[in-house]
């Protein structure tokens, strides 16, 4: 699985698919959330409207989904 320092070091690669999963990130917030999980974490919860904990699990499915990804390109 693929965990959020992998993730944020390449995240221009993924963020038009984060962008497509979660529709309300806004571009000019990236820089200040991304460096941190939690903190983005809070920021995904309050911009679609989710638990901290609901937020958590979306973010653990979105790093799976990313693993695989990689993991299919890089063959």
């Amino acid at each position: 699985m693929l965990n959020w320092a992998d993730l944020t070091q390449d995240w221009g690669a993924s963020y038009a698919r984060a962008k497509r999963r979660f529709p309300n990130l806004r571009d000019k917030d990236m820089a200040q959330v991304t460096s941190d999980r939690k903190r983005f974490e809070a920021y995904l919860a309050e911009r679609h409207h989710l638990t901290v904990t609901e937020a958590r699990e979306e973010v653990e499915d979105f790093l799976y989904t990313e693993g695989l990804n990689r993991e299919i390109t890089n063959r």
